[in-house]
């Protein structure tokens, strides 16, 4: 396992697994591993935040370990449950000799009562089916906890985190409390689909994480994808840019920009009348775009028609209005204490190919 003095030592080693993040988002994530606290990394899909658990785990030399959240996320499938298989098979391979001590009991009730006096060990830890809090918990290494998208789930959900998160540790009624055997560096992440409860954002340092710069995401591009020349980098990025500036329904991604780089060298390398960004803009935009109307609108605003005529993406049939989030809102991290402001941070701070 590796640890790190400071932040430019983290941002260096998180380099070296493709991860590049800027000055103030490395000294953040160095803060919350130096003093044992969880981050959550709140932003738009597809900036980086998970990536970043995944080269923090490589830069330290910690196994990663991954719970996915989602609507109806439950204890049984976060914390643990009982392997009911592994009990039956137990009291199967219990039951002639617990029969013959049961003999000596002609009533009813003193052979309940004995029963009720013996530890069969059916609730001990060698009976647990372990799920993946529970498993950084037990985890005698180190390990990264990456808890993703977790405004996936329901308010209750935030709950059972809280004592992992506080006191790095598990209560199981049955058996006792767990406590941590190492100590697992926390990674939790949002898009800005529902607001968290104050309770979770207590017990974490905070940053939101934005789009980077030009050159950055250039700099990304390139890291990500060695194919691709810097020339078609920034002109992909820019026309990235572009199109984030448009009302779409979904801006494109760190990780579609590098898709769409990597397309368009293909595309160059195929000859032809391929050459000019311009003319392989509309075949690019299937890696940019994911949505028709985005697309429509996307090729009406480039082309130069006028804004008025171009209609909004409509809301698909049958699909609930999109919830107030708070990703227009200035984000009230943790550096921005250190700087003496209120608020406002994390622009930049982003890493290479993001999924979310």
């Amino acid at each position: 396992m590796t640890s790190f003095a400071s932040g430019p030592e983290l941002a260096d080693a998180l380099r070296r697994h493709d991860y590049i993040a800027d000055d103030e988002f490395a000294v953040v994530v160095h803060l919350a591993t130096a003093l044992q606290r969880p981050l959550l990394l709140e932003g738009p899909a597809g900036v980086g935040k998970t990536e970043l658990a995944k080269a923090l785990a490589a830069a330290g030399g910690r196994r990663l370990v991954r719970l996915q959240c989602y609507e109806g996320l439950d204890d049984s499938r976060a914390l643990y449950e009982w392997d009911y298989a592994k009990q039956l098979l137990h009291v199967q391979m219990l039951r002639d000799r617990i029969g013959e001590q049961l003999a000596a009991y002609p009533d009813v009730a003193e052979a309940s009562r004995f029963l009720a006096a013996q530890d069969f060990g059916l609730y001990s830890e060698k009976f647990l089916a372990v799920r993946p809090l529970l498993e950084a918990i037990l985890s005698p290494e180190p390990v990264v906890l990456l808890v993703d998208e977790v405004d996936r789930t329901e308010e209750s959900m935030e709950a059972l985190l809280l004592e992992v998160l506080a006191e790095g540790q598990v209560t199981i009624p049955e058996v006792g409390t767990f406590t941590a055997r190492s100590s697992p560096w926390v990674i939790l992440t949002s898009n800005d689909t529902r607001e968290l409860s104050p309770a979770l954002k207590r017990r974490c340092l905070h940053y939101h994480v934005g789009y980077p710069t030009p050159e950055r995401e250039r700099e990304i591009v390139t890291a990500r994808a060695p194919e691709v020349d810097t020339v078609t980098a920034a002109e992909v990025v820019d026309l990235a840019r572009t199109l984030r500036d448009l009302p779409l329904r979904k801006s494109p991604s760190i990780s579609e920009v590098i898709d769409a780089a990597r397309a368009a060298t293909v595309l160059r390398r195929g000859g032809g009348d391929h050459t000019s960004l311009r003319q392989i803009r509309d075949i690019l935009l299937a890696t940019l775009l994911k949505y028709t109307g985005d697309a429509d609108l996307v090729r009406a605003r480039l082309d130069g028609s006028p804004a008025e005529a171009v209609p909004a993406p409509a809301e698909p049939a049958g699909e609930r209005p999109e919830r107030a989030t708070v990703a227009s809102r200035p984000a009230n991290t943790t550096t921005a204490v250190f700087r003496g402001r209120g608020g406002g941070g994390g622009r930049g701070g982003v890493g290479v190919g993001a999924r979310r």
